[in-house]
């Protein structure tokens, strides 16, 4: 099954400083999430690319896993296997481009990918992502006026 959603969340930064702060962010998090073994982030790579996605097939790739265990209730940990307590994300990032893949290994058919653009245009870009009339029709779009749209696609 697949869901196409789109969501136009307009925000009051510049495509630079939302770049800037998101960086920022996501490295503060990174280290929070952090503290003893079975936690926190793990990189196992972190290059650049060539002929992948975005507009110019360029851009950095990574790939993460997410230890979530310390998150969940010892009761709850001693009961899923091991495999379950992890969360692995690629991502490739041509700002103001980005596609993330997030999978867990313990559900091998279950993935979540995520394309974003980032516009300065306050959301107002019909077909971003030039999709067919057939996934047109499909898609449900959201609007948050709180400038950039995602895409989430459930395989």
């Amino acid at each position: 099954m697949v869901l196409v959603k789109e969501y136009r969340i307009p925000l009051p930064l510049t495509l630079e400083e939302y770049r800037i702060a998101q960086l920022y962010m996501i490295t503060k998090k990174s280290r929070q999430e952090s503290h003893g073994e079975g936690s926190g982030v793990e990189i196992l790579v972190n290059e650049p690319y060539e002929n992948g996605p975005g507009p110019d097939g360029k851009g950095q790739y990574t790939h993460k896993v997410y230890h979530v265990g310390s998150h969940l209730p010892g009761w709850l940990k001693s009961l899923i296997p091991k495999s379950a307590l992890s969360v692995e994300e690629e991502a490739w990032n041509a700002y103001p481009y980005t596609k993330t893949r997030f999978t867990c290994p313990f559900v091998e058919k279950f993935s979540i990918e995520v394309e974003t653009y980032y516009f300065n245009d306050g959301g107002h870009q019909d077909n971003v992502f030039k999709l067919s009339k057939s996934e047109m029709k499909q898609r449900e779009v959201g609007e948050f006026h709180w400038i950039f749209s995602m895409q989430y696609t459930v395989f």
